[in-house]
């Protein structure tokens, strides 16, 4: 592989400092011609516009005046222009140029971002945006090469210097996105606005006509537009994330399992909330005997706000710990029994539905579908809002009822704001479980700690839903924070589990292998891997990729 660079063109920085020189010549020409008419009518004497021009110079930059010197003694207004001159070039040299030449020196110093690659079979992503983030992650983790068309150059030249494989272009052009060589590219992924993107899908299918090309969308609406456009695929992760979100109200993570993902027949990977006094909470891993007393599989856990997969056996297991497992529904019905508290009733009531946007509006119409009440809040008056207000008001909550609602569902634009809302719903009815959506991945933790009982992120979300699509792995629950695929592993054949020290090797788990159209879900560390075995492998992103690194 190899990515070059051209030099930058003329910089704002260099036009700034020719209009600055520019401007500077013309006021000392000025001062000049003021100051050779000034000698002759307060003094008399008689100076050539080169010796004028040569005092205004020595006046500017205070180095001195010699010859000069005598017309200034005898002449108070000679004097009061040569300190008018003295003020004017010290403000002009030593103040104003400062702020030409740094920025000029900075430009001339750091590096120029590649405008071109010459990779193959990859993935362009145009424009860089924390979907794109999470999709990179996605990429890295199955070991595909990507490049990121980015026309900011100053984000391009930062995302250089962070080592993403970037190129610095115009994504709606088609010499860009050729420079970025997506003839040769295994897809093209559009990630901008809506207009924009339905811009870059023409583009692409002009510069490469025979590339997937895959958009993500903010509203629904314009979908068959893209699709009109040339898309391939069009993504909308909101959608799912609004869908996801109101599937753990609809459900309660702390109380059914109606939204655990169906791997096989009878065997699911669940999450589950430990509530206060709960048998297990207090409890490490080991000593809550989890595995032996129900036969599950954990596999990942969230932690005061952080997911660790897998947890270690020392890990304790506290209120709000959400618990990652896998196993056959009789046996994560044993596992929910040991999560709740005989003391905490599950509620009933309504579910609250905060800020009314596609998230919010989407879950709305999933927990309509399911036949759960609702109540949707909002700050603006529009059609379908039944509650008028700020979530983070204590007297909105009061209005939707909140000390009898199920749950909290926060669909918010702001993660701010959503951290705010969750503080205040905790406060308000510590009961009422609280949902939330978060928009950055450093904004999950904060959620957590707040008292959210599960956050989920749009990043995230996008990141899976697109790497379901560009990749040939099968990415089972792109809503998870644990990625869950199923592949192929030749280096592992012949082998068992605990000879090839997977766990130990790369963080991961196999939780199943289907073997000749059959799922087995009994994987012991003695488990030899056949040939024709697809496994079914949990784990983060990196850690997955450690996994198809060393056994692919």
């Amino acid at each position: 592989m190899s990515i070059t660079g051209d030099g930058p063109g003329l910089s704002k920085a260099k036009r700034r400092l020719g209009r600055y020189l520019a401007g500077a010549a013309l006021l000392m020409l000025t001062y000049a011609f003021i100051y050779r008419w000034a000698v002759g009518q307060f003094v008399g004497g008689d100076v050539t516009f080169l010796g004028a021009m040569h005092h205004v110079v020595e006046t500017f930059t205070t180095t001195g005046y010699g010859e000069q010197a005598a017309f200034l003694e005898d002449s108070p207004p000679l004097q009061i222009l040569s300190i008018l001159m003295q003020l004017t070039g010290v403000t002009t040299v030593f103040l104003t140029l400062p702020l030409f030449l740094v920025p000029l020196v900075e430009d001339a110093l750091r590096t120029a971002p590649p405008t071109a690659s010459d990779l193959t079979d990859h993935v362009v992503i145009c424009t860089f945006t924390p979907r794109g983030d999470a999709l990179v992650d996605e990429l890295d983790s199955m070991g595909v090469p990507y490049v990121i068309l980015e026309s900011d150059r100053d984000l391009a030249e930062e995302l250089h210097g962070q080592e993403y494989e970037v190129v610095h272009g115009d994504p709606e052009s088609v010499e860009s996105l050729e420079a970025a060589n997506a003839p040769d590219a295994l897809a093209i992924v559009a990630d901008d606005d809506d207009e924009t993107n339905a811009s870059i899908i023409l583009a692409a299918k002009q510069a490469a006509p025979d590339a997937r090309v895959v958009s993500l969308i903010e509203d629904p609406r314009v979908m068959d537009y893209h699709h009109y456009a040339g898309a391939d695929q069009v993504v909308s992760p909101r959608r799912l994330l609004g869908e996801s979100l109101a599937g753990k109200a609809t459900t309660s993570i702390s109380s059914d399992l109606g939204d655990a993902i169906e791997i096989g027949e009878d065997f699911e990977v669940a999450e589950l909330l430990v509530q206060r006094e709960s048998p297990v909470e207090g409890k490490t891993i080991a000593e809550s005997g989890i595995g032996r007393t129900t036969g599950v599989n954990v596999i990942g856990a969230w932690f005061s706000g952080e997911f660790v997969s897998p947890p270690a056996p020392n890990a304790v297991i506290d209120e709000h710990t959400i618990l990652l497992v896998v196993g056959r529904e009789k046996q994560l019905e044993e596992l929910r029994g040991l999560t709740r508290s005989s003391a905490r009733r599950f509620r009933r009531g309504t579910v609250i539905v905060a800020g009314y946007g596609e998230v919010g509006s989407t879950a709305a119409e999933t927990l309509a579908s399911a036949g759960v009440p609702h109540v949707i809040v909002d700050k603006e008056d529009k059609p379908g809002v039944d509650v008028v207000g700020d979530i983070t008001d204590p007297q909105t909550l009061a209005a939707a009822n909140v000390t009898e609602a199920r749950g909290v569902l926060l669909a918010l634009s702001s993660d701010t704001t959503a951290v705010f809302a969750t503080l205040v719903s905790e406060h308000i009815s510590e009961e009422t479980e609280v949902i939330a959506r978060a928009n950055e991945t450093g904004s999950i933790a904060k959620l957590y700690r707040a008292g959210a009982d599960y956050v989920l992120a749009l990043s995230t979300v996008a990141g899976r839903m697109l790497a379901s699509t560009v990749l040939d792995e099968e990415v089972i629950a792109p809503q998870s924070q644990i990625e869950i695929v199923r592949t192929h592993a030749p280096n592992l054949v012949g082998q068992s589990l605990v000879e090839a020290d997977v766990r130990a090797r790369t963080n991961c788990t196999v939780i199943a292998v289907e073997r000749d159209g059959t799922l087995v879900t009994e994987i012991s560390p003695d488990f030899r891997v056949e040939e024709q075995d697809d496994l079914i492998v949990a784990g983060v992103d990196e850690d997955i990729y450690q996994f198809n690194e060393q056994f692919g």
